[in-house]
């Protein structure tokens, strides 16, 4: 019996071919759908290294919780918002650029406070870049890696610097993701492993992540209304998306499209909402319901 992705490989290599700028650019596009226990049932150049623009909030807000639920921080926490950091690099400051951010609400609280839990959850519905560098400044690198490690993600999975790092950056600190590796992220937050916290630290998180208000990528390919808990991520040329999936009557599963794709921002969303329709189609027979 033919696997139900038996043509899927081909139609992505595909569509990948198409988008690609120029021989010598190549676009990447990577695919993993899984259960939530971790297991792949489809793979397309999943282990491939992106630059993780905004998917790398996902692992930040789960060690956040993490040191919550161990007494080490409290979600009242007030923190001074400020726009300027210090780089991991050098400690240089570096200022955010508040037009390329979609936080009005924190940016507006400038020399004021909001608390962790204000910060956690714009970080992740609003993928806001203020709420995640003074976040992480609050969490700490170190407790992002433990979670990878956890995990159990691949080396390619790092989370090295905050946002718009430019110091870093220049000197080779950055922030990379794999579709695998952020469907092993996002399926241990459907399954509340037990090692990150279970349902003290997993609810909260997957709860933020059901209230995303960008739903345009892997959301947008799906049946409506199907319920996901999303987290997605982009810039230039980068677009990025993993959902929990929960179909009714349905075994819940995670899907996860990485493309590094010269195309704009609309489009290269519209481009990750179409992969994540052609794998919902090439599970789910002609005849029941397509988006």
């Amino acid at each position: 019996m033919l696997s139900p992705f038996s043509d899927l490989d081909s139609r992505l290599a595909l569509a990948t071919t198409r988008h690609a700028s120029a021989p010598s650019q190549p676009a990447v596009l990577s695919v993993w759908l899984g259960d939530l226990d971790g297991r792949p049932r489809y793979e397309h150049d999943a282990l491939a290294a992106h630059y993780a623009a905004s998917t790398m909030k996902l692992p930040l807000v789960i060690a956040a919780y993490r040191r919550v639920v161990r007494g080490e921080l409290d979600l009242d926490t007030p923190v001074r918002v400020s726009g300027t950091f210090a780089s991991v690099h050098d400690g240089s400051p570096f200022d955010l650029d508040e037009s390329d951010d979609q936080d009005p609400v924190t940016w507006a609280a400038l020399g004021e406070t909001r608390t962790l839990a204000e910060l956690a959850e714009q970080a992740i519905t609003h993928s806001s870049n203020i709420a995640t560098n003074l976040l992480l400044d609050v969490v700490g690198l170190g407790e992002v890696a433990d979670v990878l490690r956890i995990v159990g993600c691949s080396p390619a999975m790092i989370v090295g610097r905050g946002i718009e790092d430019a110091a870093a950056r220049t000197a080779g600190i950055t922030n990379t993701v794999t579709a695998a590796d952020l469907g092993l992220v996002m399926a241990a937050v459907g399954r509340r492993e037990p090692t990150l916290g279970g349902d003290q630290v997993l609810a909260p998180v997957e709860a933020m992540l059901a209230r995303q208000v960008h739903v345009d990528q892997v959301p947008a390919g799906l049946p409506p209304g199907t319920p996901t808990a999303s987290k997605s991520g982009w810039i230039p040329g980068v677009s990025h998306d993993v959902a929990l999936v929960r179909p009714p009557g349905e075994e819940p599963f995670v899907l996860a499209v990485c493309t590094t794709v010269d195309l704009d921002e609309t489009a290269a969303a519209a481009f990750v909402a179409d992969i994540a329709r052609d794998v919902w189609r090439a599970e789910h027979p002609v005849g029941e319901e397509q988006p």
